[in-house]
């Protein structure tokens, strides 16, 4: 007998980032640099 696919639920998990993660995102956000020079970007992480 054929299974009944659709009956279960597809909703998506709620997924939470962790802090350690939400941490380095926002250090590597503050250690970059983007330096514009004529129609060129440098980008520079400064650690």
């Amino acid at each position: 007998m054929a299974k009944l696919y659709s009956k279960r639920k597809l909703a998506p998990k709620k997924m939470l980032p962790k802090k350690e993660t939400i941490r380095l995102i926002l250090q590597y956000s503050c250690a970059l640099n983007i330096i514009k020079v004529g129609n060129m970007n440098f980008e520079s992480i400064a650690n």
